[in-house]
């Protein structure tokens, strides 16, 4: 995951749209990943940002000026190195939403796929070419 000289950048705001402009003003001002979010009741929104302390403090304070622009930002906060349980838990939050690996969404599949399956469904029936007569 993440080690030593990370931080743990929280943008708060009131409204979806005053998140995503925070969230791609801090990710466009410094080198960090906005790694999830979190909502809650009557409109409150919450953007968790990583990367080096300099580079999540600096996006936290472009964020939050952007959120005041947009909407209505609620609090913010940088953690430098928090504990690993704190990473853990955000994490977590991530890896729910990700689901199983591997997982695709239904009813998509790759052109990978589609010609695997004409290739086996042509080994399965050698003399059917595919083509209706």
């Amino acid at each position: 995951m993440l080690s030593g000289g990370y931080a743990l950048g929280m943008i708060e705001t009131v409204g979806f749209p005053a998140l995503v402009a925070a969230a791609d003003a801090a990710a466009k001002a410094a080198d960090v990943h906005c790694v999830t979010y979190q909502g809650a009741d009557a409109g409150i929104v919450t953007i968790y940002i990583v990367g080096d302390v300099a580079s999540v403090s600096a996006a936290v304070t472009v964020g939050e000026a952007e959120a005041r622009r947009i909407g209505q930002l609620r609090h913010s906060q940088v953690i430098p190195r928090p504990d690993q349980t704190v990473l853990q838990m955000v994490f977590q939050r991530l890896d729910k939403k990700k689901g199983p690996a591997g997982a695709k969404p239904a009813g998509r599949s790759t052109s990978k796929e589609t010609a695997d399956k004409q290739n086996n469904a042509k080994k399965e029936n050698p003399n059917e070419t595919g083509k209706e007569e």
